[in-house]
């Protein structure tokens, strides 16, 4: 399935949105020759994990991205070079992934059997979660914004916590996959909001994306001058 972030005022800088089920996919990665396009560090990953679903879904996730970049960069699969940007924090190799030059930004996220790609021309970060436990939400919710804890300590449905939870953490992993500087900035820090809407963040749009039931998603685009302005 492909979509289009809603919410952006030119849609040429909107982010195509690329959402895969890795059971619908998983035995293409089996298949004489599919594992021809990765890189030899990939196929090196993918070698270590010692579950056969965490090495599907590594496998879903970077068959598509090296499939869809391709295609944007007119390069055979293998052909493409996949780097990281230095991070914005500490200077390290190690902050968004990117293609040299950035020909086109993108995004990775996976969980459970669903795998979501981001393609845009201007920086990008998209995230999907599994909806965590009452009691996996109550603990992590700690390392949160302080106005996002009082939202989610405020939901009296017990029982809805996970979804709010899930919402509020995939705006805010988005976001810092879209700065580069993932969680080497503090979950606290910058508050994206567990509410219904996201909050505005300067220079960024955030968007709830569309997920399978038990999922939540969102995406961040970085805002132009002319955007931010407007």
């Amino acid at each position: 399935m492909t979509s289009v972030v809603p919410g952006i005022d030119d849609p040429a800088r909107s982010p195509a949105i690329h959402v895969l089920r890795v059971s619908e996919h998983a035995a293409e990665t089996r298949a004489s020759g599919a594992l021809a396009p990765l890189s030899r560090e990939e196929r090196e990953r993918a070698a270590a994990f010692i579950r056969p679903v965490d090495r599907e879904r590594y496998l879903v996730a970077h068959l598509a991205l090296r499939r869809e970049l391709g295609a944007l960069l007119e390069l055979d699969p293998a052909e493409v070079r996949l780097t990281r940007a230095d991070c914005p924090v500490c200077g390290g190799p190690h902050g968004r992934p990117t293609v040299p030059g950035d020909p086109v930004h993108f995004s990775l996220s996976h969980a459970g059997d669903v795998v979501m790609l981001a393609f845009a021309a201007v920086p990008v970060g998209v995230d999907v979660e599994e909806y965590p436990s009452v009691a996996s939400a109550r603990e992590t919710m700690t390392a949160l914004h302080p106005r996002e804890q009082a939202e989610l300590a405020a939901v009296e449905d017990t029982t809805a916590l996970p979804a709010v939870f899930a919402r509020c953490w995939t705006r805010k992993e988005a976001y810092l996959k879209g700065t580069g500087t993932g969680l080497g900035e503090d979950p606290s820090v910058t508050y994206v909001s567990a509410l219904d809407e996201p909050a505005p963040v300067p220079g960024w749009r955030l968007t709830d994306l569309p997920a399978p039931a038990g999922y939540s998603a969102a995406g961040a685009l970085r805002q132009s001058t002319t955007h931010e302005a407007g």
